[in-house]
């Protein structure tokens, strides 16, 4: 199945490679991106899965969120998008707030999940750095979408990554571009308050393996480890030397040591 497609709701999503007996791959983008985030990854990803990646509510070519959104809207759009496929269970790789979504899918559909894949994704941050997320999400609220991307590069990125590289920068100011204002606004406010949530939540059984950057301020190596340690996954991967993005930098780097997760768990 080529080309970009739509599930009743409007969510859009691409498949690449041909299903298995193996469950299929499902990437979930982060906060202000787009599945086009995940362009180098997916061929290694389809060497031994069928992928799927899709855009939330919101971004890139999806619908709008269709009401207040929570994390459980968000879960709640995997499901649709496993129903639209007829793909009755798959590996969940959410990166960012996309790590924040599959641990809710894992609680509230978990029937649907095979394993978990949480990269870069924050936890229960202490707070200072609570209120400072807070802050940003207010940010966006009062002055718009583009008011915080000009600071996020500077995070998200290694020094002197994006003078070498400008086209990163350009695609994840266009992937902002493309996002709906309100969506934005809402979804921003879920990565906010959504680890309170899932910080108390109860373990589930599925295999989870926990990866973060070794500089990711956002999403910590310490909150990796929280995580891993809350969900019962072997011990959090730590990336050395990158930020919260240092899957555009350096894809093997982040994709290899979930493939061999994968394909411990998925023979």
């Amino acid at each position: 199945m080529s080309g970009v497609h739509h599930t009743p709701s409007g969510t859009a999503y691409e498949v690449h490679g041909d299903s298995s007996t193996r469950p299929p791959v499902v990437l979930i983008h982060g906060l202000g991106l787009s599945r086009r985030l995940w362009d180098t990854h997916i061929a290694q990803y389809r060497t031994r899965h069928q992928v799927v990646a899709y855009d939330l509510f919101g971004h890139g070519e999806s619908a709008p969120c269709s009401r207040l959104a929570d994390l459980s809207l968000f879960a709640g759009q995997v499901v649709e998008l496993l129903d639209t496929l007829r793909i009755e269970r798959a590996a969940i790789v959410g990166f960012s707030i996309g790590g924040m979504i599959n641990r809710r899918l894992a609680l509230d559909a978990g029937e649907r999940v095979s394993s978990l894949v949480i990269m870069s994704s924050p936890h229960d941050r202490g707070a200072e750095a609570q209120a400072a997320v807070e802050a940003r999400a207010g940010r966006v609220r009062d002055e718009g979408t583009m008011a915080t991307v000009g600071d996020a590069l500077v995070r998200w990125f290694t020094p002197g990554s994006l003078a070498d590289h400008p086209e990163r920068a350009a695609a994840v100011t266009a992937w902002r571009e493309q996002v709906d204002d309100e969506s934005y606004a809402q979804a921003a406010w879920v990565l906010a308050h959504g680890v309170c949530e899932l910080a108390s939540a109860p373990s589930t059984p599925h295999p989870t393996f926990v990866l973060t950057g070794e500089h990711d301020t956002g999403s910590t190596p310490a909150m990796a480890h929280a995580i891993a340690a809350q969900t019962g996954a072997e011990a959090a991967h730590i990336v050395p030397r990158y930020q919260h993005l240092g899957l555009l930098e350096d894809p093997g780097a982040f994709t290899e040591p979930v493939i061999d997760f994968l394909t411990r768990m998925h023979p």
